[in-house]
């Protein structure tokens, strides 16, 4: 039997999703409960899928013509097509000029993949990449993989409870020059008019190069254009960006994993020489994509009575959303829990933060069993009726707990 092994000094990496769901899957208690999530679940607690993708995946699966061929490197032209009429618009300024095309990808992960080997190999100058978002993101390990040092940034504000935009031009304003900056969820980061004004002289005098992540489009607001009009200020600028488009949530097909590196060039010449080198890399990374995902929603965009029950579904699912949060905001206020808690219906989404100090969220992890990240950003589709009085108790104790000694308890733990 060898002895001699090449990894030897290959150490076990730390995972990615980190100790806390680690931590949760141990605990035997009978009310443990997990709310980090990174999937919509329904009111039973499953993953939500929308009932026209189940419709379409079994359509497609019994399609006698399908050969199951290689498909184009850079995906579908229809899906292409359709995912950019999604993201911008069919009528938008980029789409009508050429400006906009995209590769399919391997989720958002592989977008950033790909993205990010392009500009190390053909924006040298970039060394530099600031990543400001609502919270920590994944993206930035890809960035430091490749090389780039990169600077992590959230702009929740915790004494205001909410995104804040002067945060976020501060930290552009240090950005230096030639660096890339990746922009994560901000739409509840309300900027002025002479704010975005500001925002865009800063970037445009500093070339700094936008790489936009939308991974949820239509989950905030419900509103597809709305959740995506921060791209139609940069395209009014003239600006040219990267765009990590993530599908498989919106579509409720987490285990497909579809996504696009969207391109924007300032002309119809360069984007094509653009996505030539994209392709490259991809023939290289991937070759192809996988396939399913992709022809379920090309199969729904491309149809308009399964798009209008698509998008009908998605508005359910941020009404719930909603529903859900002023349930707790509400339980809280009855209950007598200190402070505001507005903050909780202001934020758009699935995700959000609840508002809680560190020692609050250790409290609840410790003692009740409920298992959250230390900055508090919880999925609060995780909350159906089954638990929203269990957490929203715990909640209440947990901040009762470190204002003061018992007396300050409320009155059903006394």
């Amino acid at each position: 039997m060898p002895t001699f092994s090449v990894f030897t000094d290959v150490p076990l990496a730390q995972k990615l999703e980190g100790s806390l769901l680690k931590t949760y899957k141990q605990d035997d208690h009978p009310n443990k409960m997990f709310l980090a999530y990174r999937v919509c679940l329904t009111n039973k607690g499953h993953p939500w899928v929308s009932l026209v993708v189940q419709k379409t995946r079994q359509q497609i699966s019994q399609d006698p013509s399908l050969n199951y061929e290689y498909l184009p490197t850079m995906g579908m032209n229809s899906f292409i097509q359709a995912s950019l009429e999604l993201l911008f618009g069919k009528h938008s300024q980029v789409i009508m000029e050429n400006r906009a095309g995209g590769v399919h990808t391997v989720g958002d992960s592989g977008a950033f993949q790909l993205g990010v080997q392009f500009l190390r190999t053909w924006h040298r100058d970039a060394n530099i990449v600031y990543i400001i978002s609502s919270q920590k993101e994944p993206h930035g390990l890809i960035f430091q993989d490749m090389g780039f040092t990169v600077y992590e940034y959230s702009i929740w504000n915790p004494k205001n409870l909410c995104l804040d935009p002067n945060m976020f031009l501060s930290m552009v304003e240090q950005i230096p020059s030639g660096s890339v900056l990746v922009i994560g969820n901000i739409i509840d980061c309300k900027l002025t008019k002479s704010q975005w004004a500001k925002l865009m002289s800063i970037m445009k005098s500093k070339r700094v190069f936008p790489f936009f992540d939308i991974p949820c489009q239509g989950f905030y607001t419900g509103n597809l254009e709305e959740d995506t009009r921060i791209l139609q200020y940069f395209v009014s600028q003239g600006f040219e960006f990267f765009c990590s488009q993530s599908l498989s949530k919106i579509f409720g097909i987490y285990d497909e994993g579809v996504g696009i590196l969207v391109v924007v060039a300032v002309s119809n010449q360069q984007l094509l020489c653009v996505l030539s080198q994209l392709i490259r890399f991809t023939q290289a990374l991937w070759l192809n994509a996988p396939s399913t995902g992709e022809r379920i929603i090309t199969s729904i965009l491309c149809n308009p009575a399964l798009r209008r029950q698509w998008k009908h579904s998605l508005k359910e699912v941020v009404k719930n959303i909603m529903l859900i949060k002023e349930k707790v905001k509400e339980k809280l206020r009855l209950l007598g829990t200190p402070g505001s808690w507005n903050h909780i219906t202001e934020q758009s989404g699935t995700h959000g933060y609840l508002g809680l100090n560190f020692q609050q969220v250790d409290y609840l992890v410790r003692m009740k069993h409920i298992y959250i990240p230390k900055n508090g950003w919880i999925n609060f589709s995780c909350i159906n009726a089954n638990n929203i009085d269990y957490i929203t108790q715990a909640i209440s104790e947990a901040v009762f707990f470190t204002k003061g000694p018992e007396k300050y308890l409320p009155k059903h733990q006394k």
